[in-house]
């Protein structure tokens, strides 16, 4: 929902999904991707900045480049996988 005015935020999200196991995600970027141009056409903004409240939780930097239908996302992160794709 929409931060309180004097937070600092824009706006504040929470993500589970306990059907699959997710009882409350850590920060979650690919949810921020639909979730910020919802909320910067609501509130008029190219750059939000939003927090996760969950056990883990944190502030993302949200761009939006309408353009080229992307959404640029800063914070801090932990690397909890990484892998190789092969051709």
């Amino acid at each position: 929902g929409p931060a309180p005015p004097g937070s600092g935020y824009d706006f504040f999200s929470r993500f589970f999904c306990p059907k699959f196991g997710i009882d409350e995600d850590p920060v979650c970027g690919s949810a921020h991707c639909v979730l910020a141009p919802y909320w910067g056409g609501k509130l008029g903004k190219q750059k939000l900045i939003a927090f996760q409240v969950s056990p883990r939780s944190g502030a993302l930097y949200l761009e939006l480049d309408v353009a080229n239908q992307r959404v640029r996302i800063q914070g801090e992160a932990v690397t909890v996988m990484a892998g190789t794709l092969f051709a």
